[in-house]
């Protein structure tokens, strides 16, 4: 499909494939029960935050936009399906020609969520609304938690510079993804030129070991580097010794170096040791990056370590230990016939352990103190409280099948900001605990 109209540079292919087989055989099932075309409201939603963690971050709900509109089951997709008798003739004739022409609400991207929150809501038919389960899951449970790893990393950081660096680190796809979730949750940049491409995120990079290895000496290769270059680069110092690295540095692009880098070692020491050196050899501009496994831990240990920019890629990409969020999509409304005006009544799972669910199409609004902090995420299927009208967090996504909401990447990213700095001081602790709200519920 064409997206030139969506402002993406590159064509987006059929999302119709990215999905679970019994999707269509639930599908299938209904068109032949005759309960397809009854009026739905799925929700998305996580029952717990990852262990330790304060906050959840919403991220992917504009990938998610993309994926619904490029839902559509093309000729060789119909064809693969009748291959392996995924589904009926019927159901076939049926798919062709899908087009979701529902309605979907959601936290918009870069809010914080908490357990129970309604992440998003998608309200249409069984048959629309059920096969588009595992794709808005597969992109929410990863984005969110990439874009909570890096919201906690840049809390650790502290206005310093983030660049995401894991796209040798997970699948070609997912490190695009990873790196838009990642600006999203605080990141400045990103080392992946497929998504500055698509996303139009800042792209840096210069050099690796390969290239010191590659010369005779690493004063060779310091030079050709800032020959093609320019002195504002920045010189990867610790492939032998760091402090000989740094003074021929220094020699080869002058005190206007622009950064170097330190990739091992003790980043604590060594940081403290090169500022001394560069300051020491007139350099005093020149700033520090470090990169090596980081996480949002290692970036606080550096704190009062004189760094300029931290790289970080593995821990990043997999969510800094939590490479998914949980997050459900559960029927919570359903029709009792195919009549539009027939009434929706409330269903839930009910089970035992932990996987109930609450049934009702859902709103929901933070309620903030006398200073205008977070004190509680307030859940209802009702109507809304007054004191509560002007809160609320759902926004309206698409109306009808059409996108209402597609907005650049930087609003997301400032809405983050935004979000986590009006919940209380304590979000930001690195140090596990429970939410940092409670989630209330309200029933109607």
């Amino acid at each position: 499909m064409n997206t030139a109209h969506l402002g993406l540079p590159v064509d987006v292919p059929s999302t119709a494939l990215f999905t679970d087989r019994y999707e269509l055989t639930m599908l299938q099932a209904a068109l032949r029960a005759g309960t397809a075309d009854r009026r739905t409201v799925f929700e998305v939603f996580t029952r717990r935050l990852p262990e330790g963690r304060r906050y959840g971050v919403v991220a992917g709900t504009g990938r998610v936009l993309d994926a619904v509109e490029n839902f559509r089951f093309d000729r060789g997709v119909l064809d693969f399906l009748a291959d392996q008798r995924i589904v009926d003739e019927a159901t076939l004739q049926w798919l062709a020609d899908y087009r979701f022409r529902g309605d979907i609400w959601g936290y918009p991207e870069g809010e914080v969520y908490f357990p129970g929150s309604p992440i998003m809501r998608v309200e249409g038919s069984f048959g629309e609304a059920v096969l588009l389960e595992t794709v808005i899951l597969s992109i929410l449970n990863h984005d969110s938690a990439v874009a909570a790893a890096a919201s906690r990393m840049s809390v650790a950081a502290a206005g310093r510079p983030l660049i995401e660096m894991g796209a040798r680190r997970t699948h070609e796809l997912s490190a695009v993804a990873s790196a838009r979730a990642a600006y999203v949750g605080g990141f400045s940049s990103t080392s992946d030129l497929a998504a500055g491409f698509r996303y139009k995120i800042p792209t840096v990079g210069t050099s690796a070991h390969a290239f010191t290895l590659l010369h005779d000496t690493e004063r060779d290769a310091f030079t050709a580097q800032v020959d093609s270059l320019g002195s504002g680069t920045t010189l990867l110092v610790d492939t032998f010794d760091v402090a000989e690295a740094v003074r021929t540095a220094v020699e080869v692009a002058g005190t206007e170096l622009g950064a170097v880098r330190i990739d091992s070692g003790d980043l604590l020491l060594l940081a403290h040791r090169v500022r001394h050196q560069l300051d020491e050899l007139g350099a005093k501009k020149t700033k520090i990056v470090v990169t090596s496994d980081l996480d949002e831990y290692a970036i606080a240990s550096l704190a009062a370590a004189p760094v300029d920019a931290y790289g970080v890629g593995t821990q990043l990409v997999t969510g800094s230990g939590h490479p998914t969020c949980s997050m459900v999509y559960k029927l919570v409304a359903r029709a009792g016939s195919d009549d539009p005006a027939a009434p929706l009544r409330p269903v839930a799972k009910k089970s035992m352990g932990a996987k109930s669910s609450i049934g009702g199409r859902k709103w929901a609004a933070r309620r903030l103190d006398e200073d205008g902090v977070a004190e509680a995420e307030v859940v209802g299927s009702g109507p809304v409280p007054e004191g509560l009208a002007d809160r609320q967090l759902l926004v309206e996504l698409v109306r009808g099948g059409k996108v209402v909401a597609r907005e650049p990447l930087d609003a997301a990213r400032d809405r983050h900001v935004a979000a986590r700095s009006a919940l209380p001081l304590s979000a930001t602790q690195l140090s596990r605990g429970e939410a940092v709200i409670p989630t209330e519920y309200v029933v109607g």
